[in-house]
C-alpha cells in the first residue's frame, strides 16, 4: 500500500501505481438508451414570456424519428456509445455486493473514454454491435396519462471498456470481478436492475468475456 510515512517530519508520498486495461464485455441482456436531449427546449421555454406561452404550448405532431436518433449517444466520428459514468457508477454501486467502500472506489477505478458526444462532449464507451432498433413503449405518466416513449435498443452488442485503477488499492482480478458483479447485478442504461425508479425491465445487463484477450 502507497502509505505515507514519516521521514525526520516529512511525509512521503509514493507515486499512484495506476494500472490500464482493457475488458471486453458481452451484455446478457438488449440495451435500451435514452440521451437527454430536450435541454434546448427547455432553456427555450425558460426564456419565454407567459403570454407566448399558450401559442407554443398547443399540442405539437410528434416526430418518432427524431425523436428516436435524439435519443442515442453519437461520438464525434458518428459511432454509438454508452457514458462512461454508466460504467463507473455501476461498478461503485456493485462495491455493495462486497462489502467494499463507495467512497474509496471512487478514487481507484477510472473509465477511459474511446470518444467523446459530439452534442454535450459526454465521455463515450463505443458499443460493439452495429445500428440499433427503434423500441416504441407505452408508458405511464407520473399524472396518469399515458405517452410513447421511443428508445433505441441494441439486442447484441459488446463493448471494450478501458478501466484505469490504483493496484496499490485494488487488485487486477479484483477490476474484472467488480466489473461483471456490476454487469450482472446493476446494469446500464433504461430498464437495468438496479435502477433508482424501478426495479427495471431486466436490460442493460452484461458479463465480461473472460475468453478475449485485452
Amino acid at each position: 500500500m502507497a502509505f505515507a510515512k514519516k521521514d525526520e517530519g516529512i511525509a512521503v508520498v509514493h507515486p499512484a501505481n495506476i494500472v490500464r486495461a482493457i475488458v471486453r464485455i458481452n451484455g446478457t441482456a438488449p440495451f435500451v438508451q435514452h440521451r437527454f436531449w430536450k435541454k434546448a427546449e427547455m432553456m427555450e421555454g425558460m426564456a419565454t414570456a407567459k403570454a407566448d406561452k399558450k401559442t407554443k404550448n398547443q399540442r405539437q405532431i410528434r416526430d418518432y424519428d427524431a425523436e428516436f436518433l435524439a435519443a442515442q449517444h453519437r461520438s464525434t466520428d458518428g459511432w454509438p456509445g454508452i457514458p462512461c459514468p454508466a460504467f463507473r457508477s455501476a461498478m461503485i454501486g456493485a462495491c455493495r455486493t462486497v462489502g467494499l467502500v463507495m467512497t474509496t472506489s471512487k478514487m481507484a477505478v477510472f473509465v477511459i473514454a474511446d470518444g467523446f458526444d459530439v452534442e454535450d462532449g459526454t465521455p463515450l464507451v463505443r458499443i460493439i454491435g452495429g445500428e440499433p432498433e427503434r423500441l416504441d413503449a407505452a408508458v405511464r405518466n407520473a399524472n396518469g396519462s399515458v405517452d410513447i416513449r421511443v428508445r433505441p435498443m441494441w439486442r447484441a452488442w459488446s463493448a471494450d471498456v478501458t478501466i484505469e485503477f490504483d493496484a496499490d488499492m485494488i487488485s487486477p482480478e479484483s477490476v474484472i470481478n467488480l466489473l461483471d458483479r456490476a454487469g450482472r447485478q446493476v446494469g446500464v442504461g433504461e430498464g437495468r436492475p438496479f435502477s433508482k425508479n424501478s426495479v427495471g425491465q431486466g436490460w442493460g445487463t452484461f458479463a465480461v468475456d473472460t475468453s478475449h484477450g485485452a
